[in-house]
């Protein structure tokens, strides 16, 4: 993967980790769980995961609007373009999510002064919590990074395509010359409203 792929499976597997905290807690603790994720040293989880969730909902709404907007002015499906294997993009993911879950917790259990779960519990219940999620991620991540960047290769084909010059019409101005009565048509054809200077197309005709 690129390095920007890279940083974007970094950030969702950072989001999608809070998602794999909670559910993690919800299999161990069943209905005590949301009690104790909002108290002690968790009490900053429940509003953790809420601007977690409000992240990703903005990102992936992002993303629709642009393949939208893309498909608007081609008037055609957008192809989808390359995207990372599935399996190794679940693998990049779900460990991303396991560090964050056991890094999460030794935190935790430092700021209330308990001891850490020994690390059977925590490779125990972050993979049942982190795996689904990581799963259902890695999938979304994988389509979106593949749409996304057809969809905006497509917007810079339809922007480049636009034209760029306005036209304005022709002016023909009927003058009388005071010499010899001679009848001048000036015909001027303005320049364009990008270039600056006098009229370059002047033209006299006399009968």
């Amino acid at each position: 993967m690129t390095a920007k792929r890279i940083w974007l499976a970094v950030g969702a597997a950072a989001l999608a980790a809070q998602a794999g905290h909670l559910l993690a807690y919800q299999l161990r603790f069943g209905a005590a769980a949301q009690q104790i994720q909002s108290s002690g040293a968790h009490v900053y989880f429940p509003g953790l995961v809420r601007a977690s969730l409000g992240i990703a909902a903005a990102l992936i709404l992002s993303a629709v609007f642009v393949v939208g907007l893309a498909r608007m002015l081609t008037g055609r499906s957008i192809r989808a373009g390359s995207a990372p294997p599935f399996l190794r993009l679940l693998a990049a993911m779900f460990t991303i999510q396991l560090a964050w879950f056991a890094g999460q917790e030794m935190v935790e259990a430092l700021v209330a002064g308990v001891p850490a779960g020994s690390v059977a519990d925590l490779l125990l219940w972050g993979t049942l919590g982190q795996l689904p999620v990581a799963v259902v991620a890695a999938a979304g991540l994988r389509w979106l990074l593949a749409q996304f960047e057809a969809a905006i290769a497509e917007l810079r084909i339809a922007l480049a395509s636009m034209p760029r010059q306005l036209f304005s019409p022709g002016i023909a101005i009927p003058i009388q010359s005071h010499t010899d009565g001679a009848w001048i048509l000036r015909s001027v054809a303005c320049a364009s409203l990008a270039k600056r200077g006098p009229p370059s197309c002047v033209r006299f005709s006399s009968d």
